[in-house]
């Protein structure tokens, strides 16, 4: 079994940036339950996951970002 290489969706675009205020960008690596995404299912390098982890706990303190979503109510 030969396992594919995959590059990282922000090395291939540079114009893509990892910030707390960018909810859009946040938001596709967060579950519906609220979780950050792991690496196997965003498909994003070791550097990356760390920064977006950052940037998502960051978003979440400012309230930018929902720490649990509605998804028990």
């Amino acid at each position: 079994m030969i396992k594919k290489y995959t590059k990282c969706r922000f090395c291939n675009d540079n114009s893509l940036e990892i910030n707390y205020k960018n909810v859009d960008l946040l938001k596709q690596f967060i579950s519906d339950i609220g979780k950050i995404l792991p690496r196997k299912v965003t498909k994003v390098c070791l550097k990356h996951q760390r920064k977006l982890s950052t940037e998502i706990k960051r978003a979440r303190e400012i309230a930018l970002l929902p720490f649990v979503s509605d998804f028990y109510k």
